[in-house]
């Protein structure tokens, strides 16, 4: 774009005024003669460094002055009637730039002119006359003077008629630029009735807004023929921005509202990002990269390669380009062929398991079996367990100890009530806000291929529903024979689940279907005797609430009289789930009493102190006790 308009309210020091228009000057050739004789390297001349505007010679250009160095050599020329040599800084931040600061090719000029604004500002006029190289920089004490030489320019011949065309091919796109905006209808008028090719050259040189890195390469072209054809690419660069947002403006005029701004903002944005070939070519590429170093196979390098092919035809803000951006992060994220190394060490695994929980002698021994075979063999599929059995019996943090002992992630998915069978497979990516399945989704939480998966209460699993059968798509992920490709929906493509260790938890296995059960290794956690919830409060319970209430520094116990009253007369369960409450209720009163007065009791809890926090007992063992069938 031209800067045309003259406007002194907007002015930087040293520098253009904003909106300005270099006037239009013609320098005869005798002028000329006469100022380059005046050059001579042997001589000094003031030195005049501009920020973000350049002279060009023969154009007359007015600049703001900032620098009380700048003023001095301004007024000192104007009243002497002197020649200055101007230069442009490379860095506008530079207050005293130096030699090493400046661009070396500048303009001999002159001050035409020096106006006091009102805010008491000053704008000097400068005309330019002819090149010159800067040789040396120095300091006077008032202002920088210098030695130059002069830099003279080729100028075709009067009838080079390739010169000519290419100088009326500079007009008319420089007029074509005018004309795009309304407020400089008269200037592009101005610049059709110049009829010398060189001022027109540098007259749009001169006021052409681009940097200052892209005006020194044409102020240093010495061949002016050189000049105006690098100049018409610059030009031609410009209009086609210029037409470009034009055409943007026109195509968007209609929806543009408030509604709509920023959608016009980002079409603008990627319009010019396709015009420049960038258009979200970044992350493609991005993703190409790190699709080349996942474990795929053949058929899933191929669906993740079309779907990328397909993306970088679609603009980067189009619905369809994110439902693909989306899918293909997922892919990216999976760990595809990812696998923890196994513990294999049995004593280890052993030892944990008591560790974590009394009895379920079958659990563990059967545990081991799998750990023992998976040593000895290396690629033993992961068997499909369903612990089943009364509430609050611990099959579900037996997960974890599991997963502990064999150093494998651990993730857990509740089934209960589980409806839509979209939520195992997934749904299709043509549906809007379509996702992948929670098995997929775990698998992705827990990074890697082999975690163990707890399917938690699969009795509780709807059948038969409006979104189809949850229970049924559960067929495929517990199947050992089908799991090694399961399909779903939203991947659409195979992943391998055969390494996963699935553990099902269920309290009533009579409402399981049986296609599901066959598929299963059913393993009954019976409920504990009295003695062995003893145990399990001792070794377990009581430390954890006491460690949940920060009481676990303490020293406070309780008697195995007082566990065994709890569980006899307040409990009535197969688990441990009641009995962790109510030792919890127990030790919180005995934290409110420690934490209100500082009072502990002198030794461990006993009978008559759970009487005195439980209240009257809910149950009793002379009372007649109902069997409970699980």
């Amino acid at each position: 774009m031209l800067k045309m308009d003259f406007n002194f309210d907007e002015i930087i020091d040293e520098g253009p005024v904003e909106g300005k228009i270099s006037f239009i000057t013609s320098i005869d050739n005798p002028i000329r003669g006469n100022i380059e004789q005046e050059v001579s390297p042997e001589n000094t001349i003031p030195v005049l460094p501009l920020r973000g505007v350049m002279l060009f010679p023969e154009t007359m250009v007015p600049i703001s002055i900032g620098r009380d160095s700048s003023l001095k050599l301004l007024k000192e020329a104007q009243k002497k009637d002197m020649t200055i040599a101007v230069f442009t800084q490379i860095d506008d931040s530079t207050d005293e730039p130096d030699f090493d600061q400046l661009y070396h090719t500048g303009v001999i000029g002159k001050v035409q002119k020096i106006i006091k604004l009102p805010d008491g500002s000053r704008t000097a006029l400068l005309q330019g006359y002819t090149r010159v190289r800067l040789i040396e920089l120095d300091w006077n004490g008032n202002y920088n003077i210098g030695r130059v030489d002069n830099y003279p320019e080729t100028v075709p011949e009067r009838g080079d008629r390739e010169y000519m065309a290419v100088v009326d091919a500079c007009r008319e796109t420089a007029i074509k630029l005018m004309r795009a905006s309304e407020q400089m209808i008269g200037s592009a008028f101005a610049l059709n009735n110049i009829s010398d090719r060189t001022l027109i050259i540098n007259f749009i040189c001169c006021n052409l807004n681009i940097s200052n890195k892209e005006r020194i390469v044409l102020l240093e072209e010495n061949n002016l023929f050189d000049r105006a054809y690098r100049l018409l690419g610059i030009l031609q660069r410009e209009y086609q921005y210029v037409t470009l947002k034009l055409d943007l403006e026109m195509r968007t005029r209609e929806e543009l509202d408030k509604q709509h701004k920023e959608f016009f903002l980002r079409q603008e944005m990627e319009a010019i990002q396709e015009q420049l070939g960038e258009k979200g070519e970044d992350e493609i590429m991005k993703m190409r990269e790190k699709a080349q170093k996942m474990k795929w196979d053949e058929a899933t390098a191929k669906a993740f390669s079309d779907a990328l092919d397909k993306m970088s035809h679609m603009s980067s803000h189009s619905p369809d380009y994110q439902t693909e951006y989306v899918w293909a992060q997922m892919m990216l994220e999976l760990p595809w062929g990812e696998y923890t190394k196994d513990n294999l060490n049995l004593s280890n695994a052993e030892r944990v398991l008591n560790k974590d929980h009394y009895g379920m002698e079958k659990v563990k021994e059967r545990i081991i079996e799998h750990l023992a075979v998976l040593k000895m063999r290396g690629d033993f599929k992961s068997p499909i367990l369903c612990l089943y059995g009364p509430p609050g019996v611990g099959k579900t943090s037996l997960g974890k100890s599991i997963a502990k002992a064999m150093k494998r992630k651990y993730v857990r998915m509740s089934l209960g009530g589980l409806h839509d069978e979209a939520e195992i497979r997934g749904h299709r990516r043509t549906y809007v806000g379509a996702m992948a399945g929670q098995i997929i989704k775990n698998i992705k939480k827990a990074g890697s291929s082999n975690p163990v998966f707890i399917l938690d209460e699969i009795d509780k699993v709807t059948q038969q529903t409006n979104h189809g059968d949850p229970a049924s798509a559960l067929l495929e992920v517990l199947d050992p024979e089908q799991n090694v490709a399961f399909h779903d929906n939203y991947l659409d493509t195979d992943y391998d689940l055969s390494k996963v260790m699935f553990i099902a938890t269920a309290n009533n296995i009579s409402t399981i279907p049986t296609p599901l059960l066959d598929r299963m290794e059913l393993i009954e956690v019976s409920g504990y005797l009295t003695e062995e919830k003893i145990e399990i409060a001792k070794r377990h319970l009581v430390p954890k609430e006491l460690d949940n209430l920060g009481m676990k520094d303490t020293g406070v116990k309780l008697s195995k009289a007082a566990i065994e009253k709890i569980i006899e007369d307040y409990t009535r369960e197969s688990g441990v789930r009641d009995l962790d409450k109510n030792i919890n209720k127990v030790l919180r009163k005995v934290t409110l009493k420690y934490a209100k007065d500082g009072v502990l009791p002198e030794n461990e809890l006993k009978v008559e102190d759970i009487k005195e926090y439980l209240g009257t007992e809910p149950y009793n063992r002379d009372k007649v006790t109902t069997t409970m069938v699980w």
